[in-house]
């Protein structure tokens, strides 16, 4: 049973990427950062449907208990699938923002994606197999009023997913960006009413957590093993 790592996975996106992976017959650990119990409650869900799932918890900005708790989970058998969904957002227009709002993203998005990738490759290559899907966003492709922190950290992570495909091109290793338009959640209906959804979006309405889920478990499967370094878009035709 191969091992599937999915950061962030306690959100909505998370949660579902994490549920359709174990459905698939992956062994799912669930990362997250500040949710213990409700990383618990999906590894508890995902087990009692008979499949299998564990928990892990780390800030994968910090570099050096990142590769500590990686070690640890590899000592028996390497992870490879990795999903980079952690994220976080700190808006303002960038006249407004501050450092610190800027370093918090940049370091989970983007150095977030280097601290729990990194020291995950060798053991993968040995396997000569492997799946990594980096969850990137549509304001990584077309930018976004009062997120340039948030973009530039996804429009890097674009420009190292399409490195990194070429690196492990000929491991047996894809390498792929995810980047999602309005996806259904707590933040999106508390960011955007139904007109306005109707008004950006040619599909007229926001996209599911499982639709971004099944692209991510097509991506992870070996019909996709000559997809390589792509930044895919699932936004309803936005861009």
């Amino acid at each position: 049973m191969k091992k599937a790592l999915v950061t962030g996975g306690t959100g909505d996106i998370g949660e579902a990427i994490c549920m359709r992976l174990a459905l698939d017959g992956l062994h799912v650990i669930i990362h997250t950062h500040h949710r213990p119990e409700k990383a618990l409650s999906i590894a508890d869900k995902i087990k009692n449907q008979g499949y299998s799932a564990e928990t892990i918890c780390f800030d994968v900005a910090n570099h050096e208990e990142t590769n500590h708790k990686l070690t640890e989970l590899t000592q028996t058998k390497p992870i490879q699938i990795i999903i980079n969904n952690a994220g976080i957002h700190h808006d303002a227009p960038l006249a407004g923002m501050t450092y610190q709002d800027w370093q918090k993203v940049i370091n989970v998005s983007l150095n977030g994606f280097y601290n729990v990738t990194q020291p995950l490759l060798m053991p993968m290559i040995s396997t000569r197999w492997g799946r990594i899907i980096n969850m990137s966003s549509i304001a990584g492709v077309m930018g976004n009023r009062g997120q340039c922190n948030y973009a530039a950290a996804k429009a890097a992570l674009h420009g190292a997913t399409k490195s990194l495909a070429q690196e492990l091109a000929s491991r047996g290793i894809t390498v792929n960006a995810i980047a999602p338009g309005i996806i259904q959640s707590n933040m999106t209906e508390a960011s955007f009413d139904k007109q306005t959804i109707k008004n950006l979006v040619p599909m007229k309405r926001a996209g599911k957590p499982e639709e971004v889920a099944a692209l991510t478990a097509f991506l992870c499967s070996e019909d996709a093993a000559y997809i390589s370094g792509q930044i895919i878009g699932i936004n309803g035709a936005m861009a």
